[in-house]
């Protein structure tokens, strides 16, 4: 059995990765992508994620773990293992605002309108979750990321049971830094 948290980039996936490792779980990262002003606490990423569809042996390493896999790359994890798959999901406002002043940041600017955006997120959410539910070897629990800054002890809890308890609910509610929600809508 693999962990995985996955949602759209600035979904909050590096809180709840934050949050598992608080409460007891071993992270499955290589370091290599840097905390910055985007994400002062770390972004909890492995870069042999990207490249599953042609090189999947980072799997291997990886049960009984936790691994952080964008939406769009979960049609790439092999079918002969297991997955549990803690879904971020976040106002789409939210999500848009985080990404544009990521981007700016960095020097590029996205170049498509807000609604057109909204538009294809939510298309690409609704088609990763119709597909996740018709696949045996996943199964998912969708967390509401603005619920979860809210009440971090509820989501900790869930995600505990979720993943079959023994997590320590109150050190994963702990680990939320209300101070790093940023962009509220």
């Amino acid at each position: 059995m693999i962990t995985i948290v996955s949602g759209l980039p600035r979904s909050g996936t590096s809180l709840a990765m934050q949050m598992l490792a608080a409460g007891g779980l071993q992270l499955l990262t290589d370091g290599l992508r840097k905390p910055d002003e985007d994400n002062r606490l770390g972004f909890y990423e492995l870069e042999a994620v990207k490249k599953t569809k042609s090189d999947a042996s980072w799997l291997a390493g990886a049960s009984g773990k936790v691994v952080k896999v964008v939406y769009r790359l979960l049609y790439d994890l092999p079918p002969e293992w297991h997955y549990r798959v803690v879904f971020l999901q976040r106002q789409m406002e939210e999500v848009l605002a985080s990404q544009k002043l990521m981007l700016q940041r960095h020097g590029r600017e996205t170049g498509a309108d807000d609604e057109a955006m909204m538009r294809v997120f939510h298309k690409e959410l609704a088609k990763v979750q119709e597909w996740l539910r018709g696949q045996p070897n996943f199964s998912v629990l969708n967390v509401d990321y603005n619920q979860l800054v809210i009440a971090p002890r509820v989501a900790a809890a869930e995600i505990n049971e979720f993943l079959g308890g023994g997590l320590n609910i109150e050190a994963m509610a702990a680990a939320v830094d209300p101070t790093q929600y940023r962009q509220r809508r």
